[in-house]
């Protein structure tokens, strides 16, 4: 009995090869018969893509976001373990209780130290009244003696007396700078209660912002194209957790020769045709060009190989555009894109597909 062969599935691979071929040809004639003022280069559609990390290290309690998934800015997509901060805030937080209480006490330690102080001048003016009293007796006492009307028992108790008010005045005066000093003191915990204070709201500040940056979220509107780690994997500082692609920076790479690339400027018209959608233009503009060229040739002596330097350009599709087609936005694919070097330049009737709007 004769083998039997399954022809299909061969024809079926030699049909897709011979398109490919096919639509690789039309390209490059086309690329060939552009008319004047147009250009066209091969290239890749790029985004740029975004490491979602832990900014500290630590535990991955879990991941909320797929692989393939769209994702919007904000979103959260993963959680790292948060049981030690927020028992460093719980610690925090009593710190900050302790040193406002201890600033309410110093404020009180201030205002009694006042007090003593009001009252040593009213010792100091009691002090004064005195001395200036038995000054004047012991006057009146000499003067008397001076006529033996007194004795002289009593000029030396009045002497005493003066000698003893003038004692109490200076020691009243000494209590008086004591306090003065006491409220310098006082004044000064104040102060330094208050900064502890300051060093404890900083500590709790602080801990919530690690908190808050425990949970990571989507930057930008993209999608998740892998995850880098699992949960409950412990990563360092820095360690990446899932990697995104911005889907509303797309662009597409490609290459002009130097006569091509000294006519475009930033902001002129793309045109984008992708291998894989050949029924769709897509509209893009150019937001930069090389200024150093990507292919130097190990000569550039003659005109004929400096024409041979290629320069890179990007151009980029509208963000609103992206954002209208953001399930159909895949990075990697290949295609061609037509530049408009003249921007008074029509585009050619042989450009296929239908422009996306």
């Amino acid at each position: 009995m004769a083998p039997k062969y399954r022809t299909g599935p061969f024809f079926a691979v030699l049909a897709i090869m011979l398109a490919a071929a096919g639509y690789y040809a039309w390209t490059r004639l086309n690329a060939r018969a552009l008319p004047e003022g147009l250009a066209s280069g091969n290239g890749r559609i790029e985004a740029v893509e975004i490491d979602i990390a832990a900014k500290m290290p630590g535990r991955i309690r879990e991941i909320l976001a797929d692989e393939g998934a769209v994702v919007s800015a904000g979103q959260v997509l993963a959680r790292m373990d948060t049981t030690q901060l927020e028992a460093q805030q719980r610690q925090a937080e009593a710190q900050l209780t302790r040193a406002r209480i201890a600033v309410e006490t110093a404020g009180s330690l201030v205002a009694q130290r006042e007090a003593e102080r009001n009252a040593a001048e009213a010792v100091i003016a009691q002090r004064e009244a005195q001395f200036d009293a038995a000054q004047k007796k012991l006057a009146r006492s000499e003067q008397l003696k001076l006529s033996n009307n007194v004795s002289d028992q009593v000029l030396d108790d009045d002497r005493a007396a003066a000698r003893g008010a003038k004692a109490a005045l200076s020691a009243a005066q000494a209590q008086l700078a004591a306090s003065e000093a006491a409220i310098g003191a006082a004044r000064a915990t104040v102060v330094d209660a208050q900064a502890a204070v300051e060093a404890a709201k900083a500590a709790v500040q602080t801990i919530a912002a690690d908190l808050e940056d425990s949970v990571l979220r989507a930057p930008r509107d993209g999608r998740v194209q892998y995850r880098v780690a699992q949960p409950g994997e412990v990563l360092s500082s820095g360690g990446r957790v899932l990697n995104m692609v911005d889907l509303t920076d797309v662009y597409m790479t490609f290459f002009l020769p130097t006569s091509q690339a000294g006519r475009v400027a930033i902001g002129t018209d793309v045109r984008l045709v992708l291998d894989a959608a050949p029924a769709y233009v897509i509209p893009a503009t150019v937001t930069f060009v090389s200024d150093v060229a990507q292919f130097t040739p190990k000569s550039v002596e003659t005109e004929e190989e400096r024409l041979k330097l290629m320069f890179r350009v990007k151009a980029r599709i509208p963000p609103d555009l992206l954002r209208k087609h953001i399930s159909q936005v895949k990075t990697g694919l290949p295609g061609v894109a037509y530049v408009r070097l003249d921007p008074k330049a029509p585009w050619p009737t042989s450009l296929p597909g239908k422009l996306v709007q």
